[in-house]
C-alpha cells in the first residue's frame, strides 16, 4: 500500500508539473501570437524572428536596452526613454544608426499595428546590441549594429498585488558599483539581477532588495524602491546604484507637486524594516506596494502616500 500511494504521489507530481508546463508554454504562445517584432529594418514575424549567433549582444549581453509603454496608443515618455538610450550607448562606445526621429517613426507604426491587432496599451521592448562580430569579446569586429524593437502585451501588476502588497526578501546578491559596471547603463547583463531575483524565487518572495557593495539600498531586481516615514519620501541616489529610472522621476516630480518632501538618503535595511510605507515603481510595474520584507510586516500597506501617488500617476499617463 505504501508503493502505491508513493506511485500515486509521484504520478501527481508529474501530471501536476506537466499541466503548469503546458500553461506556460501556452501563455509565451498567447503572447507571440500577440507581438510585433522589427529588425534591423524589416519586420518579422515573431515566431521566426532570429538574430546571428555572432551577434555580441547574445554572445557577451554586449548591448543595452530600453523598456517603454504605451497607454492608449500614445508612448509615454519616449524622449526621456530615447535620452537614455542614447546615454548608455555613448558610455559604450556603440553608435545607434538610426536618428531619434527614426526611431519615434518606427515605434509609432508599430504601436498603430499594434492597435490594429486590438492593443492600445502595451509594452515596447528596444534593444541595441554591438552587432555581428567574431568569437572574442574585442568589439572592433563588429560593424553595425543590431537595432530590435518588439511590442508585446504586458502582464500587469493584480489587483490582489496592489491591495495586499508584495512580499519583498533582502537578498545576498550585491548591486554592481560604479567603478565596476555603472548600473546606469541599461545594458543586457543582468545576471547580478536575475541572481537575486532567484534568491527570491527560492525563498517565496515577489521580489529581492539588492544592497551596493556598502550595504545600503540600491534598489529591486528590475525596479525602484521608495520608502515613506513621518510623511517624507524617500529613494536611493543613483550615486547608490539605483537606475535613473523614468517611473522613479515621474514619482518624484509628482510627489513634489503633491507638496510631499522628497529625499535621497543613503537607506540602510533598517530603515526598510522601520518604514510607515515602502513602494516598488517601473515602466513594467508601474507602481507595486510593500506588505512585508523579510517577514516583517509595513505598518500601511497600500499607504496614504502611495494612494495619492498611484491615483495621480494614472491620470498622468493617460493625458
Amino acid at each position: 500500500m505504501t508503493i502505491s500511494n508513493t506511485q500515486d504521489s509521484v504520478h501527481s507530481d508529474d501530471e501536476k508539473s506537466n499541466s503548469e508546463s503546458s500553461k506556460k508554454c501556452s501563455a509565451t504562445h498567447d503572447v507571440m501570437d500577440n507581438s510585433l517584432c522589427w529588425i534591423n529594418g524589416s519586420m518579422v514575424s515573431p515566431q521566426l524572428a532570429s538574430i546571428s549567433v555572432f551577434d555580441h549582444g547574445l554572445l557577451y549581453g554586449d548591448g543595452v536596452f530600453e523598456g517603454i509603454r504605451f497607454y492608449q496608443a500614445k508612448i509615454f515618455r519616449l524622449q526621456a526613454h530615447l535620452a537614455r538610450l542614447r546615454q548608455s550607448l555613448a558610455a559604450l562606445a556603440i553608435n545607434l544608426p538610426l536618428s531619434d526621429l527614426e526611431v519615434e517613426t518606427t515605434l509609432n507604426e508599430l504601436v498603430r499595428l499594434s492597435v490594429e491587432k486590438g492593443n492600445d496599451s502595451a509594452y515596447i521592448r528596444l534593444l541595441v546590441t554591438r552587432g555581428i562580430g567574431s568569437l572574442g569579446i574585442d568589439p572592433r569586429s563588429c560593424l553595425t549594429p543590431s537595432v530590435v524593437m518588439i511590442v508585446a502585451p504586458l502582464t500587469l501588476a493584480s489587483e490582489r498585488d496592489i491591495q495586499q502588497g508584495l512580499t519583498l526578501m533582502v537578498s545576498s546578491v550585491r548591486r554592481f558599483s560604479s567603478d565596476m559596471l555603472d548600473p546606469q547603463i541599461k545594458s543586457l547583463n543582468y545576471l547580478n539581477n536575475i541572481m537575486a531575483r532567484q534568491q527570491a524565487n527560492a525563498a517565496g518572495a515577489d521580489e529581492a532588495i539588492m544592497l551596493n557593495a556598502s550595504g545600503y539600498v540600491a534598489e529591486a531586481s528590475t525596479e525602484n524602491i521608495f520608502v515613506v516615514r513621518q510623511g517624507v519620501l524617500s529613494t536611493p541616489s543613483v550615486a547608490e546604484g539605483a537606475l535613473a529610472g523614468i517611473t522613479r522621476a515621474e514619482i518624484v516630480r509628482i510627489a513634489c507637486e503633491l507638496g510631499i518632501k522628497v529625499t535621497e538618503p543613503r537607506l540602510t535595511v533598517y530603515d526598510l524594516y522601520s518604514a510607515d510605507e515602502v513602494f516598488l515603481t517601473g515602466t513594467g510595474a508601474e507602481l507595486i506596494p510593500v506588505q512585508k520584507i523579510d517577514g516583517r510586516l509595513m505598518k500601511s500597506c497600500p499607504g496614504r502616500i502611495f494612494k495619492q501617488l498611484s491615483q495621480k500617476f494614472s491620470e498622468c499617463v493617460l493625458k
